[in-house]
């Protein structure tokens, strides 16, 4: 099964700017809706595998790409288009919003 790609302030510009849609989850292990949504994370990487990158950033040890970004509520999900940033999400959402704003990007 596919996992989600562990993004670091060093890597993370490389991977968004590979091409493919990158849904990328600003979390940290202290925060309860973060861990909440952690299987679903998982499922979509399994989900999508081949077709968009599931990818997860821990914002207490890479804070250079949330402060890049306004991260400021976790859980925050960004999708990522043509190293672009065409859509967020904040908070613990149910699999079919993210799955939604997902597709939307890839059609």
């Amino acid at each position: 099964m596919a996992h989600p790609t562990h993004l670091t302030d060093d890597s993370f510009t490389a991977e968004i700017n590979a091409g493919k849609v990158v849904l990328v989850d600003f979390w940290a292990a202290w925060c309860g809706p973060c861990r909440a949504i952690a299987p679903i994370m998982d499922e979509l990487a399994g989900d999508y595998d081949g077709r968009a990158t599931i990818a997860k950033v821990d914002v207490d040890n890479n804070p250079r790409v949330a402060m890049e970004f306004g991260i400021r509520s976790i859980p925050a999900l960004l999708i990522f288009k043509d190293g672009k940033v065409v859509d967020t999400i904040v908070g613990a959402v149910p699999k079919a919003y993210i799955t939604e704003k997902l597709n939307a990007q890839l059609n």
